[in-house]
């Protein structure tokens, strides 16, 4: 089973690390992409409309600066660059060895600025989302969206994919048919609603005991019965989208 995880707005940046090597990360076919965009952003990132095309503020700045000299950043794996709620409760370095190693091999991280990652993939700090335009290359989803479904059935190599990512990053190219979503949906006084920090935890829970107990699901039906072995309350909604009721 692959799956997919958004990635996050804050970033840790490494503080030692190898220089970016576009040529060493995963997915070689993305490459070319890859280079159209870093060298955009890092383009844009030493103008003065940098922050407004970015859609950041003054507290933001660094991260421009950063932006500017990516190809001279320190790198780290990708899984230790990325934070946030849902990261923060995936718990990368609290799971034990055998439960990242399943995590090397079935996760991947979508990116607005290198498409796809895997966990163990060196990347800088960066800061572009997938809602970005950038001058003279357009919108990021459509630089992606000719060449990141392909990726993502290479990655998925005939397998399941559980795809968690968030709207923008589904527009940068659809998962392969037969995938599953999945909704975090919170239930108060018989009404449901999504919640985004319970959806992200959530999320980042349910990533961690299915690393942890090494699950593995050939569809949605199986996936739902695996989760509800784990102790959630899941619902089908249709044939590709699991609900996770929290109540």
């Amino acid at each position: 089973m692959l799956i997919v995880l958004p990635p996050s707005e804050g970033k840790t940046r490494p503080q030692a690390g190898l220089p970016l090597d576009l040529a060493a990360l995963s997915s070689p076919r993305l490459t070319r992409t890859r280079e159209q965009l870093l060298n955009a952003l890092v383009r844009l990132s030493t103008t003065k409309r940098a922050a407004e095309v970015l859609g950041l503020g003054p507290q933001q700045a660094d991260d421009i600066v950063r932006n500017a000299r990516l190809r001279e950043e320190p790198t780290a794996p990708a899984i230790e660059v990325y934070t946030g709620v849902l990261y923060g409760e995936l718990d990368w370095s609290g799971l034990d060895e055998d439960a990242r190693e399943r995590g090397r091999s079935s996760l991947a991280i979508a990116s607005a600025l290198f498409g796809l990652v895997r966990p163990h993939d060196l990347i800088p700090a960066y800061r572009m989302s997938g809602s970005v335009t950038l001058p003279r290359l357009g919108t990021v989803a459509s630089r992606w969206k000719p060449v990141l479904p392909a990726a993502l059935v290479d990655l998925a190599d005939g397998e399941l994919v559980l795809d968690l990512r968030s709207g923008t990053y589904v527009a940068l190219g659809q998962a392969p048919a037969g995938s599953v979503t999945m909704r975090v949906l919170t239930e108060k006084d018989g009404k449901r609603s999504i919640v985004s920090h319970s959806n992200k935890a959530t999320k980042g829970r349910i990533v961690r005991r299915l690393l942890a107990e090494g699950v593995e699901a050939k569809d949605a039906e199986s996936l739902a019965d695996a989760l509800r072995d784990l102790g959630w309350t899941v619902e089908a909604s249709g044939p590709a989208r699991l609900d996770v009721v929290l109540r």
